[in-house]
Parts: C-alpha cells; structure tokens; sequence
C-alpha cells in the first residue's frame, strides 16, 4: 500500500523526469524564444519537485 511518503517519492520522481524533458525540449528542439520559457519552466519544475522531497517524512 502506499503511504503519504511514496506518493511524495513518486511526485518527486516524476516532477524532475518532466523537468529534464522540458529542460531537454528548451535546448535541442526550440533554439529561439520558445526554448527560454521551455528551460525556465522546466526549471520551475525542479523547484516544485524540490518542495515535494522537503515535505516527504513531514506529512
């Protein structure tokens, strides 16, 4: 069964996978503007996923 802590784990785990997937568009794909908000919303990801591993042991 999972517990509050494993969905956080998940949660934390697929947040940084769409991070470097957004991150990895933003810098292969777009190479104009589109790439900018891409990386930066990718990095917005990491800091949500950041925030997710912090309140893990917490809940």
């Amino acid at each position: 069964m999972m517990n509050k802590n494993t969905v956080l784990g998940w949660a934390t785990f697929i947040m940084i996978v769409v991070g470097l997937g957004l991150i990895a568009l933003g810098a292969f794909k777009y190479s104009e503007v589109a790439g900018w908000g891409f990386a930066s919303v990718g990095i917005g990801f990491f800091a949500i996923a950041w925030v997710f591993n912090a309140l893990k042991g917490r809940v």
